[in-house]
C-alpha cells in the first residue's frame, strides 16, 4: 500500500496471509477470447456491464486475509448490505507457492479474484524508509535474466488450470521508491520495469494462461515520482490500468475530493493509453470525521467518469483504520451510493472483462451475465 505523497507510512498492502487447508473446486476451463495482442476480448457479459448511462462500474474489496479468511469481507457485507464483485489479495514471491485454495474461495463467493503479485520478501522489509525497496535478490534485472522463470512458470500453469478469469496486479506502485521493483530503488535502471513486466507476461502467454486480466497499477503521481509513460509496458501487455490513492494520509490530512486526488494522474495516463481504469486501492480516513462525506463524493462522482470501470476499497488497518465496516455513517453512505443503477453489476466465472472503453454494451442490455456458469459450491 502507498499514498499520494511519499512519507514514512508507505507500507505494503496485505501480504501476510495465514496458510489454509487445500480444497479443489471443479471448474471447466473457458476460452477467454484472446485478441492477437494478448488482451481479453469483451463480450455481452462484460465486467463492468451496463447501467443508466450505458456502462456500469463494479466495486471490490482488499482485505488483509484475502481468500484465506473471509471474515473481513463478511463484516463489510453485514455493515453495508452490499456484496462486492471482486476481492484483491496479495502474495509475495519469497513466501508463497501457487495454491488454488484462495482463488476458489473467492470465486465460490461470486467474486473475481485479483492477485496482488509482489516480487520480494516482505518479511525482510527495512524499517528505514529510504531503504525499504532495497532487496538485491529481487532486482528487476534478475527477473529479466530469467532467474525466477521456474517460479513464474509454476504460477502461470496453476492459474491456467483454474479455468476461470483471474486478475493479476503485478509489481504495483512502481512509480514510487518503497518496493524493490521500483526503478528509483534497489539498483534498478530505467527501462527495466517494462522489460520485467513483459518477461513475466510472456511466460504466462507461453504457458497458455489466457485467463489472466493484466492490471498495471501505479500510485497516484506525486512530486518526484517516476513519470508513468516510461513505466507503461504497452497495450499489448496490459488489460486494465489500476491506481492507488487515499484521502487523509500522513502529511495530507487536509480534505481533498476524489477528483483532486485522482484526476491529475488519470489525465497523465490518458496521454499514453485508453485502457479502462480501476481504482485498485482507494480509501478515506475518519480522523477529521469526514469519511462518510468522502464516500458520498466518490460514489456521486464516479458515474461522470465512465472510463473508470471499477474501484476496490482498502478494507484494512494500516496507517489508520481505513475500513468502511467500523463506521455506521460510512457504511450507510456506501450502501446508498452503490445502490445506484450505475453500480448494478454481478460477476460469475463466465463474465468477460472489458479491456476497452469502447467495449461497453449498448444501453439497455442486462447487467447480469448472459451465460453464467457457477462454480460448484464448497466449504469457505
Amino acid at each position: 500500500m502507498a499514498c499520494s505523497e511519499p512519507h514514512h507510512d508507505h507500507i505494503a498492502s496485505g501480504h501476510r496471509p495465514v496458510p489454509a487447508a487445500h480444497r479443489r473446486v471443479r471448474v471447466r476451463p473457458r476460452a477467454q477470447g484472446r485478441r492477437r495482442d494478448g488482451t481479453i476480448a469483451a463480450g455481452r457479459a462484460a465486467l463492468a456491464g451496463t447501467g443508466a448511462r450505458g456502462v456500469a462500474a463494479f466495486f471490490g474489496l482488499f482485505t488483509e486475509s484475502g481468500g484465506v479468511d473471509l471474515k473481513d469481507h463478511d463484516r463489510f457485507v453485514a455493515a453495508t448490505g452490499r456484496h462486492p464483485q471482486t476481492l484483491l489479495f496479495a502474495q509475495g514471491w519469497a513466501v508463497h507457492k501457487f495454491s488454488r485454495t484462495p482463488f476458489d474461495r473467492v470465486v465460490n463467493r461470486g467474486m473475481l479474484p485479483i492477485l496482488g503479485w509482489e516480487p520480494w520478501d516482505y518479511r525482510a522489509e527495512s524499517q528505514v524508509d529510504v531503504q525499504r525497496g532495497s532487496q538485491s535478490k529481487y532486482r528487476l534485472a534478475r527477473i529479466v535474466a530469467g532467474d525466477f522463470d521456474s517460479y513464474i512458470s509454476s504460477w502461470a500453469q496453476g492459474i491456467k488450470d483454474l479455468g476461470y478469469p483471474v486478475g493479476i496486479r503485478f509489481a504495483h506502485e512502481m512509480n514510487g521508491y518503497w518496493y524493490p521493483w521500483c526503478e528509483q530503488a534497489n539498483g534498478n535502471r530505467r527501462g527495466e520495469y517494462v522489460a520485467a513486466w513483459r518477461h513475466v507476461h510472456d511466460l504466462f502467454r507461453q504457458a497458455g494462461a489466457d485467463n489472466v486480466i493484466w492490471i498495471w497499477s501505479p500510485n497516484v503521481s506525486y512530486t518526484n515520482s517516476t513519470p508513468l509513460a516510461g513505466l507503461y509496458p504497452g497495450d499489448g501487455y496490459v488489460d486494465w490500468v489500476g491506481l492507488s490513492g487515499y484521502y487523509g494520509t500522513t502529511g495530507l490530512e487536509e480534505y481533498r475530493t476524489f477528483e483532486q486526488i485522482f484526476m491529475p494522474t488519470v489525465n497523465e495516463i490518458r496521454a499514453f493509453t485508453k485502457r479502462p481504469i480501476v481504482l485498485t486501492e482507494v480509501a478515506a480516513t475518519d480522523t477529521a470525521g469526514r469519511k462518510a462525506e468522502w464516500v458520498r463524493d466518490l460514489l456521486k462522482t464516479l458515474p461522470r467518469h465512465p472510463d473508470i470501470i471499477g474501484f476496490i476499497w482498502y478494507e484494512s488497518v494500516k496507517e489508520t483504520d481505513w475500513r468502511i465496516a467500523v463506521s455506521a455513517a460510512a457504511s450507510s453512505a456506501f450502501a446508498a451510493g452503490v445502490s445506484q443503477p450505475y453500480f448494478d453489476v454481478s460477476w460469475s466465472p463466465s463474465t468477460v472483462a472489458r479491456t476497452s472503453i469502447a467495449d461497453a454494451p449498448a444501453a439497455g442490455a442486462s447487467t447480469r451475465p448472459a451465460a453464467s456458469r457457477s462454480v460448484r459450491p464448497g466449504p469457505t
